[in-house]
C-alpha cells in the first residue's frame, strides 16, 4: 500500500479558495472529479506546481513530476469541492492514512464554519 504525507501546499491553497469562496456546496463528485483527460488539458497550460497546489496528498517514493505523486485531489482545478473533502476523509481513512485524513477533516470544517453548515 502507498504511504502519503500531506501537501501543505494544497493545504494552504485549499484554505485561501474557501476564504474566497471559491467552492461548491453540493456536487456529484463522481461526476465532476477530474479524469484523465481534465488533468492533462490541465498540466498543459499550468505548471506541476499548481497541479500539485490541488492534491492533498502526496506519494511517497513518486517523483514530482509525474501524475503518481499527487493523491486525493480537492476540486476541479478551479473550484473546492465539499464532496471532494468528504472523499478525501472517508478514503483516507478507509486506508489508514491518518495524517491526510485530518488535513482533510480540517479543510472540510473550515469550509462548514464558513458556509454556516455547522451546529
Amino acid at each position: 500500500m502507498a504511504s502519503y504525507e500531506v501537501n501543505a501546499e494544497a493545504v494552504e491553497n485549499a484554505r485561501k479558495l474557501i476564504e474566497a469562496r471559491q467552492y461548491v456546496l453540493d456536487s456529484d463528485w463522481g461526476e465532476v472529479q477530474p479524469r484523465a483527460d481534465d488533468q492533462n488539458a490541465f498540466l498543459d497550460k499550468h505548471s506541476w506546481a499548481e497541479y500539485a497546489s490541488w492534491h492533498l496528498g502526496l506519494t511517497e517514493g513518486a517523483g514530482d513530476e509525474t501524475k503518481a505523486r499527487y493523491a486525493f485531489v480537492l476540486g476541479d482545478f478551479r473550484r473546492i469541492h465539499r464532496t471532494a473533502l468528504i472523499a478525501c476523509v472517508y478514503r483516507a481513512a478507509e486506508w489508514r492514512h491518518k495524517s491526510v485524513e485530518l488535513a482533510a477533516h480540517d479543510l472540510l470544517q473550515q469550509l462548514d464554519t464558513k458556509t454556516g453548515l455547522t451546529a
